[in-house]
């Protein structure tokens, strides 16, 4: 099976130049967000071939997207350009897997469906018990010692769990990469429960799903008209606080010369040292991501939002 990932010493860590990456969740997956239902195959291909076109070139997905869906049409679609993509991809560890066998298992179907060789990030999804943090690192890391991959991470752990895969990764020779958790104006508890510090301290990489808060941040929905799905019911009571937050934001983004407050939003969680993953189902919005790249916000802007933040989830 050839590799279309080029054979390089990315160090284990994420390369610096990856500011934005495209999350692949919604890239078949049609229980949360409607795959087959108003967006198609061709439309998250065009959103690729978007992102790309754009020097975006970080792509995140995982095997339960769409159930293994979202990772074949990755494969599928770095076949067709002879870009460079930097894959990350998960290993989901349900309570029915418990040895490294099937990690090692899963994470060869995860290349298969790729159609790669070795992978650039593997991150395991959930710290699900019964196993410990450390006995999946260690899994990680026999994964680096293979070859298979090229960078570890995590994602959804806590302080504690951080640190203590950190350590056992460091303990076989390798750092651990990155934390991915859910990050963005309405969902900041990482800045509050230790996560952000220790992952600072350590040079771990925050990568933050839901930069746009399920869409929220886009200024899209209001109460009387609520986004679709699941999606109303878990954020109805957050509907009603949302108008002076994007007020703000599109002040902030008139400043700078038009943006949107989806892009202000993602230059938030850029200014604050971590790595957005925002969805993208078609072309246009791939386009209207990158544009939260190539310019910053003040110092007193990210000060204001923050103060903003604050005022709505409290």
């Amino acid at each position: 099976m050839a590799s279309v990932i080029e054979k390089a010493d990315t160090k284990y860590h994420i390369p610096a130049e990856h500011e934005l990456g495209v999350g692949a969740w919604a890239w078949g997956d049609s229980l949360v967000w409607g795959f087959g239902k108003g967006y198609s195959e061709t439309d998250v291909h065009d959103a690729f071939n978007a992102t790309l076109d754009a020097g975006i070139t970080f792509v995140d997905t995982a095997e339960m997207y769409g159930f293994g869906k979202s990772e074949r049409y990755v494969g599928e679609f770095i076949k067709a350009t002879n870009k460079r993509v930097y894959v990350a991809t998960k290993f989901f560890p349900i309570p029915i897997r418990l040895t490294k066998g099937q990690f090692m298992s899963a994470l060869k179907g995860s290349l298969r469906r790729l159609g790669m060789d070795a992978v650039d990030l593997y991150q395991i999804h959930f710290p699900v018990p019964p196993m410990p943090v450390e006995h999946w690192a260690g899994a990680l890391a026999d994964a680096l010692d293979q070859g298979l991959i090229r960078a570890a991470g995590v994602s959804n752990y806590n302080r504690e769990q951080t640190i203590r895969a950190h350590h056992t990764l460091e303990q076989r020779g390798y750092p651990l990469a990155s934390n991915q958790m859910e990050y963005s104006l309405l969902e900041r508890k990482i800045e509050r429960n230790g996560v952000k510090q220790a992952c600072d301290e350590r040079g771990i990489k925050i990568i933050a799903y839901s930069p746009l808060g399920m869409g929220l941040l886009t200024g899209k929905y209001t109460v009387a008209n609520p986004p679709p799905g699941t999606r109303n019911m878990q954020y109805r009571s957050l509907l009603p606080k949302l108008p002076p937050l994007i007020d703000l934001l599109n002040q902030i983004g008139a400043a700078h010369g038009g943006k949107t407050p989806a892009q202000v939003a993602l230059n938030w969680t850029i200014c604050k040292g971590t790595l957005p993953i925002p969805g993208a189902k078609n072309r246009r919005q791939a386009e209207a991501n990158a544009g939260a790249v190539g310019w910053r916000l003040t110092a007193d802007e990210v000060a204001a939002l923050d103060e903003m933040s604050d005022r709505i989830k409290d």
